[in-house]
Order: structure tokens, then C-alpha cells, then sequence
């Protein structure tokens, strides 16, 4: 019969990482989870969240920490631009968009930028997408691109032009999907020069 510190070395491999709560709602102690880091069996990968020693690092690791941290939480902005291949962004921070009154949790890894959202600009155009232990919560191509242009005095304006150009080069979007997106962010007049200039 497996010892509990192997029970937990299981649960673990099978789904990436585990959380301590993860761990309560098994019966288990999370005491062991010291122990096992101790050994060298375990790494502790954030606040709360252990995973194994050896295990490789996914591109979307950082991200699924996110997620897991900011359950309500949604990647946008730069975050979302490199998730869907659009531009050149390549940012240190995790960017999580969560709703005005939420609550900000003391993260210590990954390092995060939280944008705060509200009304139909937090909840639309969101899609979710299982990655390893998380389900991973962004915005889609459209409401992304309008989100920099929300957000152009955060990332610049020619981050946002590059994103917008990208994104129609590659056919991440349609021009309806995009207009749907300007009218919830309230970008329209903004973003309207820079349509022109793709025609």
C-alpha cells in the first residue's frame, strides 16, 4: 500500500501541480509537502503550489500560476497578444485583467500586472483553454486588440498599432469581430484611423 507521501508524489505527477487545498479535500496533510521539498522530491513553484522536481516548464507555466492564483481572473493585454502570436511583445509580467472591486492577492511568483475591468469589458470575449493543471481564462484576438487601444497610455499607441496590424495580417479576426470589440472597450473613434489604413 502507497504511504501518503506517495500518494501525494502521484496526484501531483498526474496533474502538474497541486495546491494545498487540493491536497485537503483528498483527506491528505499538508505537511508532507515540506517534507517531499525537502527531499528534493518536490518543488514549491508559488505561494501554495508545488509541483515535481524534474518536471519541464511549459511555455504556458507562468501563465497557468496566473490562473490558478486569479481563478477570476483573465490574461489580457500583452499577456494575450503573446498567447495568440500577434506582434513582437514579449513582457516580464504576467498581465491579469480582474473586475474593480475584486480583491488583489500578495503574489510573489509570478511576477503579475493587474488591470482592473469592469461591466461588459471584464466579461466579453473571453475563451478558456485547459492547460496542464489550470484552465487558462483570455481574451480573444479581437477584444485584445481593443483592449491596447483601452489601454495605450499603459503599453503605448504603437504597441496597440502593431497589434491591430498583426492580428488583420494573420486573420486573427474579422473587422466585425473587432468593431464589436472597439463598441465594449469605447474605442471606436480611436481605433478608426487605423482601420482606414488596413484598407
Amino acid at each position: 500500500m502507497a504511504t501518503k507521501a506517495q500518494t501525494i508524489e502521484r496526484l501531483v505527477r498526474k496533474h502538474g501541480n497541486i495546491r494545498v487545498r487540493d491536497l485537503t479535500r483528498q483527506g491528505l496533510s499538508s505537511v508532507y509537502l515540506g517534507r517531499l521539498v525537502q527531499q528534493g522530491r518536490l518543488v514549491r513553484r508559488a505561494r501554495g503550489v508545488y509541483a515535481p522536481a524534474r518536471q519541464e516548464i511549459s511555455r504556458t507555466h507562468e501563465w497557468e500560476l496566473a490562473c490558478l492564483r486569479l481563478p477570476n481572473g483573465v490574461l489580457c493585454l500583452l499577456s494575450a497578444l503573446v498567447y495568440h502570436g500577434i506582434g513582437t511583445q514579449n513582457p516580464a509580467e504576467v498581465w491579469m485583467a480582474i473586475d474593480v472591486k475584486a480583491w488583489r492577492p500578495r503574489v510573489d511568483y509570478p511576477r503579475m500586472r493587474i488591470v482592473r475591468f469592469s461591466g461588459p469589458a471584464l466579461s466579453r470575449g473571453i475563451m478558456t483553454v485547459s492547460a496542464g493543471r489550470a484552465t487558462l481564462r483570455v481574451y480573444d484576438p479581437a477584444k485584445t486588440v481593443a483592449d491596447c487601444f483601452k489601454y495605450r497610455n499603459k503599453i503605448g499607441l504603437e504597441v496597440a498599432v502593431e497589434a491591430l496590424r498583426e492580428g488583420w495580417r494573420s486573420k486573427k479576426f474579422s473587422l466585425e469581430q473587432l468593431a464589436e470589440a472597439a463598441r465594449i472597450c469605447r474605442v471606436r473613434k480611436i481605433i478608426q484611423p487605423y482601420l482606414e489604413m488596413l484598407a
